[in-house]
């Protein structure tokens, strides 16, 4: 007896409406009909224009700041299972709260785990997301979840620069493993920036573990937040005697100055993809972001979900 298929309806949070709207062109079918209203406080409230009753409902939604979004997700999961929906899963490109994932220091949140907790809490049975900020965060979910690799889609765009020397580099110790990964693609060499922070988001010292002399470098990170880390290994590496150096980073938050860090470094470019929206009014600062789309990819995704189809297979390159 054949497999029987649910209906797939999608639905967008209205931080991620772009991508959800290319998703669902990739797809293959327009996006579900939802009201996110506010009321004169600020206060969501979702509500679905159709019935998702029986229904496999994807729910697309970052969960960068503002927190409004990932209240906004969490009253759309919950709305989708008052409404009867049979299966929901939060498609969560860039996963917020993930830099929290231990206990670092004393009297600390593991934030990871607690917006884990909310999200199950909340009524979603999957979670699928990208990149997330170290692997074993998946560990904190109860239910399911879809890690998806942004190999898949920086790889291509990089062989197809033709590169004649180069080199991968982690900006710090924590992403080596990351780096060395991304590396095995192109059989080159890993290059380490060792970072020691005062702070969050504010820098010490670096100094380079490998030679980068004469090589094209490609910096490899999953967030770039202020751009600080990024620019300063940039500017390291080419003091060292590098030709040229990229950035690779999946989620681009971009907060504070990070436009104008980024247009004013060393950088050659920066290539992000749109798990986040690049920010309006300031994206007109740097002209070094290149933006890969991962519509295809999380349409991939979807399809095999509500098809039980294999999720790995999406990643051969």
């Amino acid at each position: 007896m054949p497999l029987q298929f649910n209906t797939v309806k999608l639905f967008a949070g209205s931080g991620s409406r772009e991508l959800a709207e290319k998703i669902s062109k990739s797809y293959g079918k327009p996006l579900g009909d939802i009201t996110l209203s506010e009321f004169s406080d600020g206060e969501i409230q979702p509500f679905y224009n159709e019935s998702v009753r029986g229904s496999d409902v994807f729910i697309v939604q970052s969960t960068n700041q503002p927190n409004d979004n990932l209240v906004e997700l969490l009253l759309m999961i919950d709305a989708a299972k008052r409404a009867s929906a049979h299966y929901i899963t939060a498609v969560v490109p860039y996963f917020g709260y993930a830099r929290q994932d231990r206990k670092d220091k004393p009297r600390v949140a593991i934030g990871a785990k607690l917006m884990a907790n909310l999200v199950t809490a909340a009524g979603a049975h999957r979670i699928m997301t990208m990149d997330l900020h170290a692997a074993q965060i998946q560990g904190f979910f109860d239910i399911p979840v879809d890690h998806l690799d942004g190999a898949i889609i920086f790889v291509p765009y990089i062989k197809s620069l033709n590169l004649p020397n180069l080199t991968i580099a982690s900006p710090d110790m924590g992403g080596s493993y990351r780096a060395r990964t991304f590396a095995k693609y192109f059989n080159a060499e890993v290059i380490i920036c060792d970072k020691r922070r005062k702070r969050a988001n504010e820098i010490e010292s670096m100094s380079i573990i490998g030679d980068v002399t004469g090589q094209d470098v490609v910096l490899i990170d999953d967030i770039c937040d202020t751009a600080g880390t990024l620019s300063k290994a940039a500017a390291l590496i080419m003091e060292n005697g590098a030709k040229s150096v990229r950035a690779v980073c999946t989620h681009a938050v971009l907060s504070g100055k990070a436009y104008e860090t980024i247009q004013n470094s060393v950088l050659t470019e920066m290539i992000v993809t749109d798990t986040i929206q690049l920010h309006p009014d300031k994206k007109h600062l740097c002209d070094k972001i290149q933006v890969l789309s991962t519509d295809k990819l999380f349409a991939g995704a979807i399809r095999n979900v509500n098809e039980h189809g294999s999720i790995s297979g999406l990643f051969d390159i």
